[in-house]
């Protein structure tokens, strides 16, 4: 397997999966804003999306997407736990959360927040989204460990927006849960490897 990634982009959820699974795979950097890899290649021969993450297979597929790469590693290696089986209720109720960040969260509130082309207002709209999704998930994580009955792929997916609010300039003292939640997950060793090596690459 190759995963392209931005370091500290979405794909780190893939990345921190992968340790978690303890799964070997290469990695292939991406410059996003040239769309180009180390070598000067074009990004979008790979994935015409332009888009992080994306997981070569071994069997010639390129998968793109967060939530589905996600769920993909995952069931590589269903003993590992990271995804309930598929058809399960639990295994449902993580596709709710994988969905609802991907969309509401990191497309709705993070891609504003970052992107060049962004207006102060495009990103003031973007902080006020942020709020009830914000909200939401302080009140479902109060007196849990995690989003669904065990850890899972899901948490790493939160922990990954989580650690893009510093620099969006979101406090996250507002919601304590959710701060809490983000240091618990990143102590984990697989996600901490993960950081370490991201955090090098910036």
């Amino acid at each position: 397997m190759r995963l392209y990634f931005a370091p500290l982009a979405c794909s780190f959820a893939s990345r921190a999966t992968l340790y978690e699974l303890g799964l070997d795979a290469d990695y292939s950097q991406v410059t996003l804003m040239t769309k180009t890899l180390a070598d000067g290649s074009d990004f979008f021969a790979i994935n015409p999306k332009g888009q992080v993450p994306a997981l070569a297979t071994d069997d010639g597929r390129v998968i793109t997407e967060s939530p589905v790469v996600l769920q993909y590693l995952a069931d590589l290696r269903p003993e590992a736990g990271l995804a309930p089986p598929r058809g399960s209720a639990q295994r449902t109720a993580l596709e709710q959360w994988l969905n609802l960040l991907c969309s509401e969260v990191h497309s709705a509130v993070f891609v504003p927040m970052f992107h060049p082309a962004s207006t102060p207002d495009a990103k003031a709209f973007a902080k006020i989204r942020l709020q009830p999704k914000f909200d939401l998930l302080e009140r479902h994580l109060t007196g849990r460990d995690y989003l669904i009955d065990s850890f899972s792929i899901g948490d790493i997916y939160l922990t990954t927006m989580l650690g893009w609010c510093e620099p969006a300039g979101i406090d996250l003292s507002a919601w304590p849960v959710l701060a809490a939640f983000r240091d618990r997950i990143r102590a984990r060793p697989a996600v901490a490897r993960a950081l370490g090596d991201e955090l090098a690459l910036r």
